[in-house]
């Protein structure tokens, strides 16, 4: 409640916080640390990943087929590899993350041994804090309950090599399990539901573990199993520019603990910008599949589309969401290879229809993009357009579909961190200009007491504009 006699602290939020864009082209900043044309600020150097969707050619900007290697190998190699021999994945990618090398068969099973022994939580820690002070949100909570693991650890602070290590593995093992029981703890202290409490069964794989702990039954396919593993694979690495990795790094530039840096990354992907795309991508589908008549029927598909560009239709936002991506141009290769294994899952299901209407989507996209803007931009169908559609066939609710990202970008921001804490060794901290002219103090008794609002007073920019755009997705 506001005291009528106080000073006004909200009335003037929007005219105190602004900057006239034409700031940004007169001083040549690089607002969101983008260029002009899109591609990003090269802000370091690292030998984790690469993410490549484009050539520079004399300057200018050339579409390219989408590419991502970690440590050097193709993503279509590792994910290919895994399910030719009919095994997960995921851990093998994790261990070449955090090592540089692809383990062999003793390394790897040496590896998945000491996951399980990580597995379960601290003894007191579901009930102390997870079931006690539920959010809403499970991001929030995953975030805090890492912050909460710091406090059983002796040396939390330590930066050596064996600790950073057994803190990296350590969550990287326990993020499936907080997620589940979080998503649980809501759902009982929101919903009235009972809470549902599996142990860690040792053997399983990270994927077998989600499905294992979020289904009442316990039971699942091999080939849902598989399914999960592979969105863990995509989903666990994407170069150190991206807003999760990049915050990572940031805050262990600074010097603080892995749980604190770990934590802020949480809070990053949560951002429907980054992580949480995936929600609204599965929103815009469902109320595509509502609002549209008959879903086969391409030219109601385009006029809803139409309508999204237009700002008519879902959330206003004028987005086709799931389409467009930071880097990737002709195509993103994690969205490529999701689309194939999905469409192998569905078939014969009820979902085919939907992975039909989804597919109309991506295919159209491109032209009404065009039509409506009038732009021949490059568009691609990002790994958001479809992670919202397995997760729902694999049963996984939409309050887990970001935290899923997230239990598997653990690896990939500890990878970040452990680069930045040997090869950074400088706090990250770029400068930003000002646009406040310097200004006279007033004393307490003569300022003025009318109401009007002040602003400080700005140089005034030059009279040009400042094109601006948002890409949205990881």
């Amino acid at each position: 409640m506001r005291r009528p006699d106080a000073f006004d602290l909200y009335d003037h939020f929007e005219s105190c916080n602004s900057i006239d864009p034409r700031f940004y082209q007169r001083t040549d900043v690089k607002r969101g640390l983008r260029n002009a044309d899109g591609t990003g600020v090269v802000a370091g150097v690292t030998n984790i990943s690469n993410v490549h969707g484009y050539v520079v050619s004399e300057g200018d900007k050339v579409p390219d087929a989408g590419e991502l290697t970690l440590r050097g190998y193709s993503i279509e190699d590792l994910v290919g590899g895994a399910v030719a021999a009919d095994r997960f994945g995921y851990e093998e990618l994790v261990y070449l993350l955090l090592t540089g090398v692809l383990p062999n068969e003793r390394e790897l099973t040496s590896f998945d041994v000491l996951l399980d022994e990580y597995r379960d939580l601290p003894k007191g820690f579901v009930n102390r804090h997870l079931l006690s002070n539920p959010s809403d949100n499970v991001m929030n909570m995953l975030g805090r309950a890492i912050l909460q693991v710091y406090a059983s650890d002796p040396t939390p602070c330590d930066e050596g090599a064996k600790h950073e290590i057994d803190t990296a593995v350590m969550l990287i093992a326990r993020m499936p399990r907080i997620a589940v029981l979080a998503y649980y703890a809501i759902q009982q202290a929101y919903h009235h539901t009972d809470m549902i409490w599996h142990p860690a069964v040792p053997g399983l794989s990270t994927a077998e573990t989600v499905l294992d702990m979020l289904r009442p039954d316990h039971q699942y396919t091999h080939d849902e199993a598989r399914m999960l593993d592979i969105l863990l694979m995509l989903q666990a690495e994407h170069g150190g520019g991206n807003n999760s990795t990049f915050t990572c790094r940031v805050l262990t530039s600074s010097g603080t603990d892995a749980y604190a840096a770990y934590s802020a990354a949480i809070g990053s992907l949560k951002g429907p910008k980054h992580g949480g795309a995936n929600l609204k991508v599965h929103g815009m589908v469902k109320d595509l599949e509502a609002t549209v008549a008959n879903w086969d029927d391409e030219g109601q598909v385009a006029d809803y589309l139409r309508a999204l560009l237009r700002r008519e239709a879902y959330d206003r936002a004028g987005l086709i969401y799931g389409m467009g991506h930071a880097v990737y141009t002709l195509s993103d290769p994690r969205a490529v290879i999701c689309h194939r294994y999905a469409a192998d899952l569905a078939r014969g299901t009820e979902f085919e229809r939907e992975l039909r209407l989804i597919e109309t989507i991506e295919r159209l996209t491109p032209e009404i993009v065009a039509e409506v803007k009038g732009t021949r931009k490059t568009l691609c169908a990002n790994i958001d357009l479809y992670t919202g559609f397995v997760y729902d066939m694999l049963g996984i609710p939409e309050d887990l579909y970001t935290p899923m990202f997230a239990t598997a970008r653990m690896a990939g921001w500890a990878a970040h961190r452990f680069e930045e804490l040997v090869s950074g060794r400088r706090i990250i901290r770029p400068a930003y200009k000002t646009t406040v002219r310097r200004q006279t103090y007033v004393p307490l008794a003569e300022r003025p007491v009318d109401e009007t609002f002040r602003a400080p007073s700005c140089d005034a920019p030059e009279e040009t504009s400042l094109p601006f755009s948002e890409t949205f997705g990881d």
